[in-house]
């Protein structure tokens, strides 16, 4: 059977400040739907899973396999492996804490169950590296940040027919595995690495810093300015993402 593909991505100016999400779906019969939606207050992960939800949701009645592409990371270690525990534990975290967007997450649990009860195979969960030149990830984050940035989508939102749609979605990577969780690995990297590198926006313009003290002096009295610091390219990544940099500048090497 032909899976129905989905690409998901959110974005957010500030975390939390406006927020933006895109969805692409295509469905077995060769139809094309983009979706899109704006939160004025919520964070970059609200709106990455909101994507998803969203797509699900409209393909709740189309039966058969369904692939779902992403570039969150978060997303994708939740839905595969931390979810089942937080379940178990009546959503807390193994530390006793409340767990973040438990709303969502329950939303997201009850549609891979509907799937499950109706006797479709398991929803195949890929991912694709953000900025890379991935064609439907990267209308998805078109449209998202468009949203978050209260613009008009480019090309408006699509629906009709896969052969007249401009964007070229079955041009993937070969390797969509989800790149292993290492929690040791991240505990000291909290604790232990230096920064990558230092990233500020200001006035739209994104650039990236060696050090703190070239940041400090691109941003420093400057209103609306944004800075932060970025551990590793992923981080980098998902602060872009925030702050709706589509198009960032290059990292140093890590």
């Amino acid at each position: 059977m032909i899976p129905a593909l989905i690409f998901a991505d959110g974005a957010c100016s500030g975390n939390p400040g406006p927020g933006g999400w895109g969805s692409i779906v295509c469905f077995p019969d060769g139809s094309i739907e983009e979706m899109g939606g704006r939160n004025p207050s919520t964070t970059n992960n609200r709106m990455e899973m909101v994507a998803v939800l969203r797509a699900l949701e409209n393909v709740r009645e189309t039966r058969g396999p369904v692939e779902i592409l992403t570039d969150s990371l978060y997303v994708l270690h939740g839905i595969t492996q931390w979810v089942f525990a937080w379940k178990n534990r009546e959503w807390k975290t193994a530390e006793g804490k409340d767990v973040q967007n438990a709303d969502l997450w329950k939303a997201l649990l009850s549609e891979v169950g509907h799937r499950k009860r109706h006797g479709d195979p398991s929803i195949h969960w890929s991912y694709v590296k953000g900025h890379a030149g991935i064609p439907g990830n990267e209308r998805v984050d078109e449209i998202a940040v468009a949203f978050s940035q209260s613009k008009n989508v480019p090309n408006g939102l699509y629906h009709g027919p896969l052969l007249r749609y401009f964007v070229a979605l079955h041009d993937l990577p070969e390797e969509r595995g989800i790149p292993e969780f290492d929690p040791e690995k991240w505990r000291k990297g909290k604790k232990n690495e230096k920064p990558l590198c230092y990233l500020s926006l200001v006035n739209g313009a994104p650039e990236v810093h060696s050090d703190w003290k070239s940041c400090e002096a691109r941003v420093k009295g400057r209103p609306g300015a944004k800075f932060k610091k970025a551990m590793n390219p992923e981080e980098a990544e998902t602060i872009w993402k925030e702050w709706g940099v589509s198009q960032p500048p290059k990292l140093p090497n890590p």
